[in-house]
């Protein structure tokens, strides 16, 4: 607080949900406060529905007459603004204004587009969020088993991938399955695949 503006400064990534946490943090400031500021710069993801979380901010300035503004966006964060047309020094004051009306159409077209493409990149980034852990697990598996280096683990990991033509992620989930008490072994073709990736590596070290 600096007299009567609130000064928030959101970390990490804005998603689905953050517009909850938003609205507890503006209801818990205290009575008097006239403008109230986001700083950005903490936030290192967002995806389309982190675009909820401006709009209850701009909300929340029309229902009590308080002046809002969210500034300081960077990297992905700031792409997402400029992809649906918003301002990046302060997206709360409105959309960029369009070019004229001939070409309208196609920049609407291309943002759509390039949404398209930006939402496939938030998916495939959250995938392999996801798959880290089990990557991780197969990893020490092999390095405990073949008393590998972590690097050797990750390359017989991708090479037995290639080899398959199974998913890095899927040949991990087996490697770390089969270790388990009855756990059930890997598909022929990943076993098969990761016995040539383990043979490729005695014989670099040979």
């Amino acid at each position: 607080m600096d007299a009567d503006r609130a000064v928030l400064a959101p970390r990490g990534e804005l998603v689905r949900g953050c517009a909850d946490v938003l609205a507890a943090k503006l209801a818990g400031l205290p009575t008097g406060v006239r403008r109230i500021e986001l700083d950005m710069s903490g936030v290192e993801f967002m995806d389309t529905a982190g675009l909820s979380f401006l709009e209850h901010l701009g909300d929340h300035g029309v229902r009590h007459g308080i002046e809002v503004a969210a500034a300081n966006w960077n990297g992905q964060p700031r792409r997402i603004l400029e992809l649906v047309g918003l301002d990046t020094t302060d997206p709360l004051r409105g959309p960029v204004p369009e070019p004229g009306p001939a070409a309208s159409s196609a920049v609407a077209l291309e943002r759509a587009e390039q949404l398209r493409r930006l939402q496939e990149e938030v998916e495939q980034l959250r995938q392999a969020i996801a798959s880290r852990p089990v990557i991780d697990q197969a990893r020490g598996i092999l390095m405990a088993t073949h008393a590998c280096t972590s690097d050797e683990a990750w390359t017989i990991l991708r090479e037995a991938s290639q080899l398959s033509n199974t998913k890095l992620r899927v040949v991990a989930a087996a490697v770390t399955a089969s270790t388990g008490t009855d756990g059930p072994p890997p598909p022929q073709e990943v076993r098969t695949a990761l016995r040539t990736a383990i043979a490729h590596r005695e014989h670099r070290e040979g």
